[in-house]
């Protein structure tokens, strides 16, 4: 029988336990508590926080996320610490909303009910679990392929939360990928995955006044269309600007549909931006980069105070979009990206 040991959390004052094989993250995670996390394997530092009693041992991590001044200085990654003692932590980043919407991981069986082409690179794969899944607005799974070699991948629900066994999902294809290419045939109708979550602090804040501001790239859409779809059956009374990055026209989709809410919703826009348009007069819209049009609308439009941001899509998307949010004096506790880190499909 393995030993257990107890985590407390300063300055909230929470406890749980951990078993001495597991990461504290993980056992957060079992537990229903909600932590600040991101890749979850050592690569992205959103976990990292400060142990100030108690014996931790880490397994491997990125000199990125935690280098050898703040490892000397007790800076642990929860997600790779495993501990052989009772232990206090000194969170850095800690969200009392995060704290008070824990939801329990759990795993999940699924069958593949439908895979079909949105673009030429993206895909919408949609999944019946085999039972109900609690999550919010934003969140993502992992989800495994079975067979000789195990391949997982993270991947945001489109679907919202009022939808808790049937699960869509946006993913981009790239050329060779284990998983993705599994989606043009091999992975089709009847197939079994397995599921493991909710994951994920990008989730939709509630009741909250200001604008909203969602800004996607790619297969990016998938989060921020669960997320504007749980904001509209929640009647909720916020402006919506839907910024949606692509490389040309026929890299947009759900354009009927974007059509459809602003119809219902007056205080609904969406903004496509192309980054390689032709330059011709096909296309009447926004050009250049998805962050460089925020900018500009952000100097040039009455938006508002106490806006939220929620952003996904490539890194180098969230990157350049981060210091324009903040030069725009958006405060950065209203800025809401996962820093999950997915290998090329």
């Amino acid at each position: 029988m393995s030993e257990v040991y107890t985590v407390k959390l300063n300055p909230v004052g929470v406890e749980f336990e951990v078993e001495e094989d597991e990461t504290v993250l993980d056992a957060a995670f079992r537990q229903g508590i909600a932590l600040p996390h991101g890749c979850k394997e050592g690569r992205c530092a959103a976990c990292k926080c400060i142990v100030t009693d108690g014996e931790v041992e880490m397994l491997s991590y990125s000199t990125f996320a935690l280098n050898e001044m703040e490892r000397d200085q007790n800076h642990v990654l929860l997600c790779r610490s495993i501990v052989s003692s009772d232990i206090e932590v000194d969170l850095l980043n800690y969200d009392e909303e995060l704290l008070s919407k824990s939801i329990p991981v759990r795993n999940f069986q699924a069958r593949v009910s439908r895979v079909s082409s949105l673009t030429p690179d993206i895909r919408l794969l949609e999944i019946e679990l085999d039972q109900p899944l609690k999550f919010w607005a934003g969140q993502y799974v992992d989800i495994t392929l079975p067979g000789a070699e195990e391949i997982t991948r993270s991947f945001s629900m489109a679907n919202p939360p009022s939808e808790t066994q049937k699960l869509s999902f946006i993913i981009k294809k790239y050329p060779g990928g284990r998983f993705s290419s599994r989606l043009d045939g091999e992975l089709d109708v009847g197939s079994t995955v397995g599921v493991k979550g909710p994951y994920g602090t990008c989730f939709r804040r509630e009741n909250r006044g200001g604008a909203l501001i969602l800004v996607g790239g790619g297969s990016g859409m998938s989060p921020l269309w669960s997320i504007l779809h749980d904001h509209i059956a929640s009647g909720e009374e916020r402006p919506v600007h839907f910024f949606y990055g692509a490389r040309t026209q026929t890299d947009l989709f759900y354009l009927d549909l974007f059509a459809e809410v602003a119809r219902s919703n007056p205080r609904f826009t969406f903004i496509p931006v192309l980054s390689h348009a032709p330059d011709d007069a096909a296309w009447q819209g926004e050009r250049g980069f998805v962050h460089e049009v925020v900018d500009d609308h952000l100097r040039r439009f009455a938006y508002g105070e106490d806006l939220d941001v929620y952003a996904c899509g490539p890194e180098p998307m969230i990157e350049a979009l981060t210091p324009v949010l903040q030069m725009n004096d958006v405060s950065s506790d209203r800025i809401f990206f996962d820093k999950f880190t997915p290998a090329r499909a």
